[in-house]
């Protein structure tokens, strides 16, 4: 699990590698290296101190930290309704799903009743968010073992899902497109349709990434056997997503604590009982298929009618009222300038991220404000396996298994 610093630096001084010659052991072979602190460009900045025996991995503990914001302790200084382009930026490959668990969790305290074209548009969103996700992980993935053709392949893909984005939100990326009672806009008149021809066309891209690993032998050996979870382990140390079901754990929140209009689709959840890197690769790349068709189940049943809850105090009104309506007026400069207010309480709230299970946990005190904002993020529950994963494994499979949990080190460091 992830350590303190005091007790890396413990274990990093403890070793005979930097004892003074004299009192180093002739019998032992063991040595410290450390890996990163990463680049951000890579998985995040992240440090692994790891204890080797040859090129056995005999220790392994992760040192985090380096890319602490703050913005929970932020959260508590803005209104309810400008924390929504934080959250996104917890997670920069999937904003808008930190986007929805907050404003689920708002939306509860609030009693609010969401739309359904608001809650189908929410959910045809979030697997798009899945799909550019999941692309960015395989081509950085496969990049890591060598393969360095399918990050290009994946990436042209994942282009054209950052452009319908930037078409109904105005961001490619950090895409903040949910509000507080619903969404922020009207999809463009083009919207759909491109959505559509996108769909359309990726489970034959997504063959086209399978053919290019499945049976490629150096990325068969890299993978298959190596970085071990069972089921057990997994729920012990709070593993949940992906890794979480390519241990044998059959569970996803879409499907068995459904939000947002979840139980209106139809869907298969990928498991499989393998638990190494091989079974996080494919467990992903099914995925991917089957956000295809949740998305396309979108489309195929999109509702008429409002994209927001009928809370005037809370949701911004129609510009064009604006220009007309007294009352409406009032109300956007009032929301924009103080707020609105919560009832007293809290909740919390989790969806199926691309990662696994995030959460929030949400403290109102019945001002504008809220006392508490709390993230559970899967990347620091899922990079606690990493030692239980890697110790007893070759040095080289240690970067196979860190791509293979798929962590992004905002949302651990946040």
């Amino acid at each position: 699990m992830s350590r303190s610093m005091p007790e890396i630096a413990e274990f990093v001084a403890t070793e005979r590698l930097v004892k003074p010659s004299h009192e180093q052991d002739s019998q032992s072979h063991s040595m410290v290296l450390n890996m990163g602190p990463q680049h951000p460009s890579t998985h995040g900045v992240l440090r692994v101190v790891v204890e080797i025996d040859g090129e056995t991995v005999t220790k392994l503990v992760t040192d985090i930290g380096y890319l602490h914001t703050g913005i929970e302790k932020n959260c508590e200084a803005k209104y309810y309704q400008q924390v929504v382009p934080m959250t996104d930026r917890i997670d920069y490959l999937c904003p808008m799903t930190n986007n929805l668990a907050y404003c689920l969790a708002v939306e509860k305290l609030l009693q609010l009743e969401i739309p359904p074209r608001a809650q189908w548009m929410r959910v045809l969103m979030n697997e798009l968010t899945r799909l550019q996700s999941h692309l960015v992980w395989l081509g950085t993935h496969a990049m890591d073992i060598g393969a360095l053709t399918v990050f290009l392949y994946c990436f042209r893909e994942r282009e054209e899902l950052l452009r319908l984005f930037e078409a109904i939100a105005g961001q490619r990326m950090m895409t903040s497109y949910f509000r507080i009672g619903g969404l922020s806009l009207e999809a463009p008149l083009d919207f759909f349709p491109r959505v559509r021809a996108l769909l359309k066309k990726m489970p034959e891209k997504i063959d086209e990434y399978q053919n290019l690993l499945t049976g490629n032998p150096i990325w068969v050996n890299r993978l298959k056997g190596v970085g071990h979870l069972t089921a057990e382990q997994a729920v012990a140390l709070g593993v949940t997503g992906p890794p979480l079901r390519a241990s044998g754990v059959d569970w996803d929140l879409r499907r068995d604590m459904p939000y947002t209009g979840y139980e209106n689709f139809q869907f298969r959840v990928p498991t499989s009982t393998d638990g190494d890197v091989w079974a996080r690769y494919w467990v992903r790349l099914e995925e991917m298929r089957e956000s295809v068709k949740i998305a396309t189940q979108a489309l195929d049943g999109m509702p008429e009618g409002r994209i927001t809850a009928d809370a005037p105090k809370v949701v911004l009104p129609d510009r064009e009222k604006m220009k007309t309506e007294m009352e409406a007026l009032i109300h956007h400069f009032k929301i924009v300038t103080e707020g609105f207010t919560v009832p007293a309480g809290e909740v919390y709230q989790a969806v199926e991220s691309p990662r696994g299970e995030m959460g929030y946990y949400v403290v109102s005190d019945g001002t504008a404000k809220p006392y508490r904002v709390h993230m559970r993020n899967p990347s620091f529950a899922t990079l606690q396996a990493l030692p239980t994963m890697c110790e007893g494994r070759l040095l080289a499979d240690v970067v196979a298994v860190i791509g293979s949990i798929d962590i992004v080190l905002g949302e651990i460091d946040r």
